[in-house]
């Protein structure tokens, strides 16, 4: 029963990671329209990293002081926040909402094949497969068709979307390497790296100096930063060793019901049968990605 009880609540940390990502597209976007790229993920990662500084100072907990950890946060940090963030925040410049989620969301897509044809650290089968397509299908259905027709337009934008979403795979498949380093200090030490990068670039390609930032934009930073980046990152990094590289990129189809769900339950909408129908393929995708292997006796 415990056992029941502890994957319950696993699931449930899977839902609220998928909400705080799947919001964190509409912070990007009301941030990016006043903030450039580089100066708006290097906000985003520095001022993560000053929340869980904060969290590591008041838990009495100490960073990793070896050598080859901090080289594995360093590629932690450049797949999972550095460059996926990056590019991704560049491509929304010219990418509808609507088609970047459903390109974003492709990330388990790639855990699949990365993990099928190169690492084979987890055991697959066609139910995880059918599970993978079938939330992809479902996230389709959610957004809806008509944000394909977008496709093969502005295409630097599309790929800059897609490879993002590789990048989320490959980053959920390296980050299985931190079981005994902690979620928190795993986050903050990828953060720490993200922002020595991202800081300095910011200054050197953009002039963050000269922006004039509304407190709208601003609030959207606060919250990408803490909210959807320091909390969501600590449930990342937990999540990754308790359902594994692909069942935490399963959230990717989440993401994109989290908007259905609170635009029934906070605005009244009236989702139409198809949204209904893609959010419970979504649903169904992720129920059997994560769901055990039968064992043959």
């Amino acid at each position: 029963m415990d056992d029941q009880q502890g994957k319950v609540a696993e699931y449930a940390l899977l839902g609220v990671l998928a909400l705080f990502w799947g919001s964190s597209y509409l912070f990007t976007k009301i941030a990016v329209t006043e903030i450039t790229p580089i100066t708006l993920i290097a906000l985003r990662v520095s001022g993560a990293a000053l929340f869980l500084f904060v969290v590591l100072v008041v838990r009495g907990r100490r960073l990793p002081r070896s050598g080859r950890v901090w080289a594995m946060l360093g590629v932690q940090s450049l797949l999972n926040s550095t460059v996926a963030w990056t590019i991704l925040a560049w491509g929304q410049q010219y990418v509808d909402a609507g088609l970047a989620s459903v390109l974003n969301s492709t990330s388990p897509i790639f855990v699949f094949l990365f993990t099928a044809l190169i690492t084979r650290h987890e055991v697959l089968g066609g139910r995880k497969l059918a599970g993978a397509i079938l939330g992809l299908g479902g996230v389709i259905m959610i957004v809806g068709i008509d944000s394909l027709a977008g496709l093969g337009q502005q295409v630097a934008g599309q790929l800059a979307c897609l490879a993002g979403a590789m990048l989320y795979g490959a980053a959920a498949i390296w980050g299985r390497r931190f079981s005994e380093v902690g979620a928190l200090e795993t986050s903050l030490g990828t953060m720490l790296l993200a922002s020595l990068v991202l800081v300095p670039l910011a200054f050197v390609v953009e002039d963050p100096l000269a922006l004039h930032v509304s407190f709208k934009a601003m609030g959207a930073v606060a919250v990408l930063a803490i909210v959807c980046t320091g909390v969501a990152l600590l449930i990342y990094f937990r999540l990754v060793h308790t359902l594994g590289s692909l069942g935490v990129a399963s959230q990717a189809y989440l993401r994109a019901g989290i908007g259905v769900v609170l635009g029934a339950l906070i605005l009244g909408e009236a989702p139409a049968w198809p949204t209904l129908i893609g959010l419970v393929a979504a649903i169904t995708g992720v129920a059997l990605i994560n769901s055990p292997r039968r064992v043959r006796t």
